[in-house]
């Protein structure tokens, strides 16, 4: 086990509890591992994993409710690499930048396994930086960077130096993950910038990657994960019937790149497939003509009104267009009359200021009186999991009368 000098004795307090001790080997901040430390004369048995074999246990954000174990094999995370690589035309010329969390799918098979299978270079800071990271990406010859939605708003918000910014010629792209991307800050992190942002959707059981734009921007969609790349994508009912194109429903994905199981959960991983074996997302959306899918929201986080289903997504997209916020997300609470009834809480930007009747308003103009929300929250930062999506169920739990 290679640890450094700050998490060593975290990572002893851990392996005091296991009765087969891995060898910790010390990691140099600057010299890197102690290999001489790991030298010895006992002949150590090579092991020989088969592609099905159980290689990760990671688990889910829980979003929408209890974290999950998820077991990915060795083939499948090789296959969420592949897509990553495919979708992204990956070369040996390639450097990343990785600064989101290695406990994370998205690190772990985007940034580092699309990095492997790929031949390319990886560079890993120690932490997420706004104030260091274009530095990074310069002074180490980054090509391409994975990130949330969340750290696109940070870097919007920081100083920019415009030395940095004019070196960034061998810059290819930037690619935005793990949460909706509005719309609005998509176009003016790119406008600012001068980069491309390449929306992808991506989830624990597919091992990160499931969709992406296209790497030509002229074929963006502003608004939409993309199409598939390696795997396939359908818009189902949750016994697999296909919908027309532009209907509603279920997304779900079929492919080499999708989990094994629940850990420890047979019931919850028979539910999650249809009876002709695609898995089911959870999440609701569009296939357009051309295949691209556009993501209007959770099944577990529809607000129900009067018996009319709201998606959330719509409503966070119309609040994203106000300057000034930051962080938007709509939610349901209780409703004598309705059953449920539309609110939505709001993170400013630094030093903005915005009034509950200029959000009012512009949810009306654009949705009118029954979907726009009812209630406004304003909050220094809206609850999050470790991949940076909101978690609107918190919300619902915090402000629930």
């Amino acid at each position: 086990l290679f640890v450094d000098q700050q998490h060593h004795e975290l990572a002893q307090k851990a392996l005091s509890q296991l009765s087969d001790k891995p060898q910790l080997i010390p990691v140099h901040p600057e010299n890197g591992p102690d290999w001489k430390s790991i030298v010895c004369d006992e002949k150590l048995s090579t092991p020989k994993p088969c592609p099905q074999d159980a290689a990760l246990l990671i688990y889910t954000s829980g979003t929408t409710g209890r974290p999950k174990g998820v077991i990915h094999t060795h083939e499948s995370l090789l296959y969420g690499g592949w897509n990553t690589e495919i979708a992204h035309q990956l070369t040996l010329e390639d450097r990343t930048l990785c600064v989101l969390p290695l406990c994370h799918i998205n690190a772990q098979v985007v940034s580092v396994m699309g990095t492997l299978v790929s031949g390319s270079g990886l560079v890993i800071p120690d932490r997420f930086q706004a104030s260091k990271f274009w530095s990074w990406i310069v002074d180490e010859k980054c090509t391409w960077f994975s990130v949330v939605p969340t750290i696109l708003s940070y870097l919007m918000n920081a100083e920019e130096d415009e030395k940095l910014i004019s070196k960034l010629g061998h810059f290819r792209f930037g690619r935005s993950s793990s949460a909706a991307l509005p719309p609005a800050l998509h176009k003016a992190f790119e406008g600012r910038f001068g980069l491309s942002i390449v929306e992808t959707m991506g989830i624990t059981e597919t091992a990160a990657p499931l969709l992406s734009n296209p790497l030509d921007p002229t074929k963006h969609k502003h608004g939409s994960s993309g199409i598939a790349y390696g795997n396939e994508v359908r818009v189902a009912d949750a016994e697999g019937k296909v919908v027309c194109t532009g209907e509603e429903n279920e997304v779900q994905v079929k492919g080499r790149n999708v989990m094994q199981g629940y850990f420890k959960n047979p019931q919850a991983t028979r539910e999650a497939f249809t009876p002709d074996g695609w898995y089911r997302t959870g999440d609701l959306g569009k296939m357009d003509a051309d295949g691209y899918i556009f993501i209007t929201g959770r099944l577990k986080e529809l607000i129900i009104k009067g018996g009319e289903n709201i998606a959330p997504r719509e409503i966070d997209d119309v609040l994203y267009r106000h300057s000034s916020v930051l962080e938007a997300a709509a939610f349901p609470l209780p409703d004598a009359d309705y059953g449920q009834t539309v609110a939505a809480a709001i993170a400013t930007r630094p030093g903005e200021e915005v009034t509950e009747s200029a959000l009012r308003q512009l949810c009306l103009d654009a949705m009118g009186a029954y979907r726009a929300p009812s209630k406004y929250f304003f909050l220094d930062e809206l609850p999050k999991g470790p991949s940076g999506k909101i978690q609107r169920l918190k919300l619902t739990e915090r402000f629930t009368d």
